[in-house]
C-alpha cells in the first residue's frame, strides 16, 4: 500500500516537473520595445499615448506552442506633447494608476511560425481592472529571427468603453489604436523559470 502511494506521489511529481519544464520562459521583453496607442478626438486631432515601463516573457508551451505575457505601467503612460492630457490619463478619470497600476495582456497559445508569418494573435487584455478577449493583428517578419534582428510589429483596435475608459466621450472617439514594436531577448537556462 506504501510503494502504490509513494509511487503516485513521484509519478506526480514527474509530471510536475514535467509540465515546468514545458512553461519554460525562452525570452524575455527588451527595453528598446515600444508600446504606443493613439485616440482620435471628435474634430480630427490625433493624440498618441506612450507607456514608458513594460515588461514581458514568450514561454514555449507543449507541441512548439508560444505564449507571450505584456505588462505595461500606467503610473508611466505619456499623451506625447501634452503635459496635461498626461496628468488626467494618469489620474482617476482614465487609467486610474494608483487603483490600477498595469496593463496585462496574455495571449492564447500561438504557432512560432506566426511571428515570419503574420496573422491574429488572440488573448485576454486586463485593463482598468476588466478583462476582455482582443486580438492584434502581426505584421509578417523582415527578417529570419523576429524579435531579435528585427522588430516585432502588431497592432489592434480596443473600445475603450469596454474598459469604463469613457471619460472625454464627447471629446475623444472610444477607439483605442494600440500599435507595438516589440525586441526580445533569448533567455539562457539559468534564467528559464
Amino acid at each position: 500500500m506504501h510503494a502504490w502511494i509513494a509511487t503516485l506521489l513521484l509519478a506526480g511529481v514527474g509530471a510536475g516537473v514535467a509540465a515546468a519544464q514545458s512553461h519554460a520562459r525562452i525570452a524575455t521583453l527588451e527595453p528598446a520595445s515600444r508600446f504606443e496607442f493613439s485616440m482620435r478626438t471628435r474634430w480630427g486631432q490625433v493624440l498618441v499615448g506612450r507607456f514608458h515601463d513594460s515588461s514581458g516573457e514568450v514561454v514555449a508551451l507543449p507541441e512548439g506552442l508560444r505564449q507571450v505575457r505584456l505588462t505595461l505601467a500606467t503610473s508611466t503612460v505619456e499623451i506625447v506633447d501634452h503635459s496635461r492630457y498626461t496628468r488626467f490619463a494618469r489620474g482617476p478619470r482614465f487609467f486610474d494608476s494608483d487603483r490600477f497600476p498595469q496593463v496585462q495582456f496574455v495571449s492564447d497559445p500561438y504557432s512560432a511560425d506566426l511571428l515570419k508569418t503574420g496573422g491574429d494573435l488572440h488573448g485576454k487584455l486586463r485593463m482598468h481592472g476588466i478583462e476582455r478577449r482582443e486580438h492584434f493583428i502581426v505584421a509578417p517578419a523582415q527578417c529570419a529571427r523576429p524579435g531579435r534582428d528585427c522588430a516585432i510589429f502588431a497592432q489592434g483596435v480596443v473600445l475603450r468603453g469596454n474598459y469604463d475608459l469613457d471619460t472625454w466621450r464627447m471629446a475623444m472617439r472610444d477607439e483605442v489604436r494600440f500599435s507595438l514594436e516589440v525586441r526580445l531577448r533569448d533567455v539562457g537556462p539559468a534564467e528559464a523559470r
